[in-house]
């Protein structure tokens, strides 16, 4: 039986302390993808940008059930080496990575990539169910039989997250092949959509029967709605018989429309898929240019404050100054020894030119050196948090597991997304007790 597609996507900065959005999505008549950008200011909404824009080349492509599984490794391997190309063009950007989920129609069956936490539920008959294991540190802990699916839900390393596309060799996806059923619905979606909102309202939104946009916007509302402290990117498709009209115009969101010349019309409108992967990837040409922009929407705070202070309104100064010595985050610090650990701040992460608008609350004996690549650049730059309690429970997070006798096997790819989150080896479960960090990408 021939099926097709009806689909859309809907991506949102979030609540948190994003100043840009480092999760793309797409969704075309052969493709679905959300990619999680990760790597902070310097690097998440690149990698998400540069996957999506790969992977786009192969909407439209007609292959059967074995060269669909053939093109897409074929292509995510392709990705991998882009985002070490970047790396090396610009040495700003190291430290980046992305999660990929993507689902790729190849005549009946759909050909499933998966790596990092972004999922791929399915809605069959009724029932929900996640089709994509999470490769985090927390995942192979319940994989174990070391925890409970709801104890990882609050577990203090949560967020690590052991295998992305970094541009490492060895960062390989998990590939299968799905039978594609008329009246199934598919979601693809960042964490900062599973994160926040249950499964069980996920499945009731999922089969309350609207159409896919607004089921996506609802799915949105409702991150948001729960606290919303990340990027939001859903794609929701339904597969149909060809006799039902099905969705022809590819939707490009989040970070890969903000970054193609002209947005997600100028990709959508391109004629060919090879087209719309080019109107995707360009952007990234241009980025020395562009990059001149990027600091100021970083630092709106501080260039409010300037014009505060060009303007003469003194109590207003004084208001912004008191605003931010309540504020906190995590950042670096210098030990007695002279190595560089974690700490907690309270202040703003940047300075007013000669102003120092921060000062150590406390100091961890948690050295810089021994986080992972992809936490030191946001660490170094400040993961700000809503309070001292959340400051304090962000740094405890970083702290990863001691190695035990009884270690849990199996490496991964060190990282982060865009959510703070951290890749490690895998370790067994940490003895004492540390309130769960907040989600930082």
């Amino acid at each position: 039986m021939s099926i097709a597609l009806r689909y859309a996507a809907r991506s949102d900065i979030g609540l948190g302390r994003y100043v840009n959005n480092q999760d793309s999505g797409y969704a075309g008549p052969h493709l679905l993808v959300v990619a999680d950008g990760m790597g902070g200011h310097a690097g998440g909404d690149v990698a998400s940008s540069l996957a999506v824009g790969q992977l786009a080349a192969l909407d439209g492509e007609a292959l059967s059930s074995s060269e669909g599984q053939t093109r897409l490794a074929q292509v995510l391997r392709r990705t991998n080496v882009a985002l070490q190309d970047r790396v090396r063009e610009d040495p700003d950007l190291a430290g980046m990575g992305t999660t990929v989920t993507a689902l790729l129609r190849a005549g009946s069956r759909l050909i499933l990539a998966h790596i990092g936490d972004s999922r791929a539920y399915l809605l069959r008959q009724g029932e929900l169910v996640q089709v994509t294991a999470d490769h985090t540190y927390v995942q192979s802990l319940v994989d174990a039989g070391r925890i409970t699916a709801e104890e990882a839900e609050n577990h203090p390393q949560r967020n690590v997250v052991m295998r992305v596309l970094t541009g490492e060799h060895g960062d390989e996806p998990d590939l299968s092949v799905r039978e594609g059923r008329p009246g199934d619905r598919w979601l693809l979606c960042s964490d900062g959509l599973s994160g926040f909102v249950s499964h069980d309202t996920l499945h009731d939104t999922l089969a309350a029967g609207d159409p896919p946009a607004q089921t996506a916007e609802n799915l949105v509302r409702l991150a948001l709605r729960g606290g919303g402290q990340d990027n939001i990117t859903v794609v929701v498709a339904d597969v149909v018989d060809l006799d039902d009209p099905p969705s022809t115009a590819p939707q490009v969101v989040g970070a890969a429309a903000a970054r193609t010349r002209g947005g997600p019309a100028a990709a959508a409108a391109a004629d060919s898929p090879a087209q719309r992967a080019a109107s995707l990837t360009r952007q990234a040409d241009a980025d020395d240019e562009d990059d001149d922009d990027t600091p100021l929407g970083r630092r709106w705070v501080f260039w409010a404050v300037v014009a505060v202070l060009v303007a003469g309104l003194a109590g207003s100064v004084w208001a912004a100054w008191t605003w931010s010595q309540q504020q906190y985050f995590v950042g670096v610090a210098q030990a007695q020894d002279g190595t560089e650990v974690v700490a907690v701040y309270r202040g703003l992460p940047q300075d007013l030119g000669p102003l120092r608008l921060s000062s150590v609350v406390e100091v961890t004996d948690i050295p810089l050196e021994q986080l992972p690549v992809y936490q030191r650049g946001p660490v170094s730059e400040g993961i700000t948090a809503s309070g001292l309690d959340d400051a304090r429970s962000r740094a405890e997070g970083l702290r990863l597991p001691a190695p035990q006798s009884t270690s849990a096997t199996g490496t991964g790819t060190t990282g982060t997304t865009g959510t703070g989150t951290t890749a490690a080896t895998a370790a067994p479960e940490p003895t004492g007790g540390a309130s769960a960090p907040g989600s930082g990408r």
